[in-house]
């Protein structure tokens, strides 16, 4: 799923999808129409067999998996780790992968490992750095690979760019996929009391490789993006922003933890596909 074919013929090739976690495994397999998820690339083996069955049976019945990296730390100002790279890529071949994925944030610094996903301060020496730590990763994958702007509770205070300019720097000097949560636009706007369309304009939507749906939750004047609480009405609006502009060739609902009863993953499932213009997944 290159970015040129997503935007082009593969257009509404995969559609409405959702996470697979094990917690969730059964009711992902369930779905009649599912034909896109996404797993964390770290919650799998290294080398050897070692694909859990249901995720196996998915990927041979045809379903596109993306291994979704959260510890590469491409932000960060040491070079990416090549274990790290090269399980990423281990797991695009095990699973058959159109595409991988992973964050534009660090993890680690100086050997000290962070456990968060944490935002990289928008400026030209961050830029160089990211960008030579995507260009090492993708010297070791065997499919493109896709960058997710985070959600972010706070802005470093030498921020020298927007973050669109910063966005479309970096995927203009390596080439890569932009995989955009809708729901990190829709937090971050809130959290600086800004226009989530604004950033939508200005960002190359025909690379576009797939989209984040998640749910949030507000806490002491902020907007967090826990992945736990149900998509808020504003989420999906943005959703329908976005396909009005360009509709990408899928959106995924991330759900991590507190997993509610089946039928309302069915119902969020079912108002992503509403809002996108989508057919269902559900049945």
């Amino acid at each position: 799923m290159t970015a040129q074919g997503a935007a082009g013929s593969a257009q509404n090739r995969y559609g409405v999808g959702i996470g697979w976690r094990r917690e969730i495994a059964g009711f992902v397999a369930g779905l009649p129409g599912l034909r896109f998820t996404e797993v964390v690339a770290e919650s799998l083996p290294g080398r050897g067999p070692g694909i859990p069955d249901g995720l196996a049976a998915l990927r041979d019945r045809g379903v596109a998996i993306v291994p979704h990296g959260v510890r590469l730390s491409l932000g960060g100002a040491e070079a990416v780790d090549p274990a790290r790279v090269a399980h990423l890529a281990h797991c695009a071949v095990a699973l058959t992968a159109p595409l991988v994925s992973e964050h534009i944030a660090f993890v680690r610094a100086g050997g000290t490992e962070a456990g968060h996903l944490l935002p990289v301060p928008r400026s030209r020496d961050a830029v160089d750095a990211i960008v030579d730590n995507v260009l090492r990763t993708q010297a070791e994958l065997p499919v493109p690979l896709a960058l997710e702007p985070i959600a972010a509770l706070f802005d470093w205070p030498d921020d020298e760019m927007s973050e669109a300019d910063f966005l479309c720097e970096i995927l203009e000097r390596t080439g890569a996929e932009l995989l955009l949560d809708i729901a990190n636009v829709y937090a971050n706007a809130r959290n600086r009391g800004e226009d989530p369309l604004t950033l939508l304009d200005r960002l190359p939507l025909e690379r576009v490789a797939y989209v984040h749906v998640a749910g949030g939750a507000e806490h002491d004047g902020l907007y967090h993006d826990t992945h736990t609480d149900a998509v808020p009405a504003e989420v999906l609006d943005l959703v329908t922003a976005l396909c009005e502009r360009h509709r990408p060739p899928a959106l995924m609902l991330e759900r991590d933890g507190d997993y509610p009863a089946a039928q309302t993953l069915r119902d969020e499932l079912d108002a992503i596909a509403d809002a996108a213009g989508l057919p269902r997944v559900t049945g």
